[in-house]
């Protein structure tokens, strides 16, 4: 609600003095309410947006001040939405995030494999997740839960976790990171998903 609100405002403040209307409605090409909703289109494009980028640049940077405490959940228990065969039509389709998981990553054979690992973990994940997801494993890592190829892990492990809302076990060591810049991250993604929408109805 607190994003609704700011963009509203943002729309309202570049409203033609005077005019009646709502930026939804159907106006005629090139009248007041016309123009007003290519001004926030405009806006949109080129300060929110941009305001938005510059912002979840700073979350991204404020993460090099975490580091990896070799918990090895991250390998031992990827997880992905995509099953096996998904993530491979996709790397096969050029997804340069599929390409690295599959050339490195090995499914589980059952969910209960995969849960002997970190119960608790999956336990967070049920709880937190609305959709089930697939759980896949490193072969690369040791029992020293070290990796044996370190120096030439792919990128997908050198910026792990590059996104503010991953969900991660405490002993993750970006875990504090997470809980520090969760709140402006879910704002920042709510006001993504409100533009998205503005640009819809405007569009259509």
């Amino acid at each position: 609600m607190t994003s609704v609100e700011a963009i509203k405002q943002r729309v309202d403040e570049i409203k033609p003095e005077g005019f009646e209307g709502d930026i939804f409605d159907k106006f005629e090409k090139n009248s007041t309410g016309a123009q007003w909703q290519s001004a926030v289109l405009e806006m949109f494009e080129k300060d929110i947006s941009h305001e938005i980028y510059r912002k979840w640049k700073e979350i991204l940077a404020y993460r090099e001040n975490f580091h990896c405490k070799g918990c090895a959940t991250c390998c031992n228990l990827a997880c992905s939405e995509f099953s096996p065969e998904q993530l491979k039509e996709k790397a096969k389709s050029g997804d340069k995030f599929a390409t690295q998981f599959t050339s490195i990553f090995i499914p589980y054979e059952t969910r209960e494999e995969a849960e002997k690992i970190y119960p608790e973990y999956l336990k967070l994940l049920k709880d937190t997740l609305d959709e089930d997801v697939y759980f896949y494993h490193c072969p690369k890592l040791t029992t020293c839960n070290r990796c044996s190829d370190y120096e030439n892990r792919p990128e997908i492990c050198r910026v792990f976790p590059d996104n503010p809302l991953s969900i991660l076990p405490e002993s993750c060591g970006f875990y504090e990171w997470r809980q520090e810049v969760e709140p402006i991250a879910l704002m920042l993604h709510s006001m993504v998903e409100i533009i998205d929408y503005y640009k819809e109805k405007i569009q259509r």
